[in-house]
């Protein structure tokens, strides 16, 4: 079963969170989005927290152990205080966390260590790629062995923080197999090409970039898990509970600024919460809440046990989508006029709601 109390070392995470979200984030989200600039102070105090330096195990050098239900609730209080923010500070897991699963030695010991400095390291995942049929299962991405080495051919899209990137693990189907693995592609390869940066309805801070490879010569030993590879299920797995978490906190941020705006808004004489329409709306939000946050533990939990967690993964995902939307959207509707201001922050609530269907590949616990 699903505890539904944090541990003591959880709940310390928590708070410490929670304080870095209302007070740091919430007081540089509005700006930075309007800058369509990253608040890089912000966000290095956010890696200081150090989720991801304790998530690799204490053999491999890190100061912990991997947790899913830990990473689920960091996110989840990361995104409340705003998305944008809570994906720069996580990008680094999207390398980190699939190394600690399924890096041979070799990869470890050399590339592990660029997660434990203090400054946020410079490393992402690409997995996403340009079109509107886009499948995980089903990568246009290839991946050719020839002879000692395998040549990556392909697009992708929505890259964070692609720009720089000491590693960025690529994610490509092999053309002979037709199984999907990742590869270890370090900065400076030949082939690479970092288009400019992507102009999105949402998460503006966070820079993301589209990345064509053109014929990308790497040793075979690149290949996430070397000739054993990795289990992708269980990746994109991680990575929808990730965003099942991110869209829990997103829509939380904002049905509790819906509501505390509701209990003081006045009109004929009474706060609008007390009107039935509004009070409604707000439980309805409430409910829609809390269920995405159950099914999102039920998987962490699955992950955690090291059972199949496929099913459980898929719907917390395909539930939070829809729950982002609706809930961000509610929280417009109850503000009114005021909802529609860009100084007010349901909007940016609203628009960042509205990309979690498309966000795959953008984090991991």
């Amino acid at each position: 079963m699903v505890s539904f109390i944090p541990t003591d070392e959880q709940q310390l995470l928590l708070d410490t969170i929670n304080r870095y979200a209302l007070k740091d984030v919430r007081a540089v989200a509005h700006d930075a989005d309007e800058a369509s600039a990253p608040p890089m102070n912000v966000i290095e105090t956010g890696w200081q927290i150090g989720l991801v330096p304790t998530s690799i195990p204490e053999e491999l050098g890190g100061l912990g152990e991997m947790s899913a239900i830990t990473g689920a609730l960091s996110a989840e209080e990361l995104a409340f205080g705003d998305l944008a923010v809570a994906l720069h500070v996580l990008t680094p897991a999207l390398a980190a966390y699939p190394l600690v699963l399924f890096g041979t030695a070799e990869q470890r010991e050399r590339l592990l260590p660029l997660f434990l400095e203090e400054k946020l390291p410079a490393a992402t995942a690409a997995l996403l790629e340009p079109g509107v049929f886009f499948d995980p299962r089903d990568l246009k991405t290839t991946a050719t062995s020839e002879g000692d080495s395998v040549v990556l051919n392909g697009v992708k899209a929505y890259v964070p923080l692609a720009e720089g990137a000491q590693l960025m693990l690529v994610y490509a189907r092999d053309t002979q197999s037709g199984r999907v693995d990742a590869y270890c592609v370090e900065g400076g390869t030949v082939g690479v090409q970092i288009e400019k940066r992507e102009q999105l309805m949402g998460v503006r801070a966070l820079p993301t970039y589209r990345v064509q490879l053109k014929d990308v010569k790497l040793p075979a030993t690149a290949r996430l898990g070397g000739a054993v590879g990795c289990d992708y299920d269980v990746l994109l797995n991680r990575g929808q509970v990730a965003q099942a978490a991110l869209a829990v906190g997103v829509a939380r941020a904002s049905y509790e600024y819906a509501r505390e705006y509701a209990k003081q808004r006045v009109q004929f004489g009474k706060p609008i919460a007390q009107n039935q329409a509004i009070a409604f709306m707000l439980a309805e939000m409430a409910i829609d809440v809390d269920s995405a946050r159950l099914l999102t533990w039920e998987a962490a939990d699955k992950l955690d046990r090291g059972e199949d967690a496929t099913r459980e993964a898929y719907l917390a995902r395909q539930f939070a989508d829809k729950l982002a939307l609706k809930v961000t959207d509610h929280g417009v509707q109850i503000l009114g006029g005021y909802g529609f201001i860009r100084e007010y922050p349901v909007e940016r609530w609203l628009r960042n709601g509205r990309g979690f269907a498309t966000f795959d590949g953008l984090a991991m616990v």
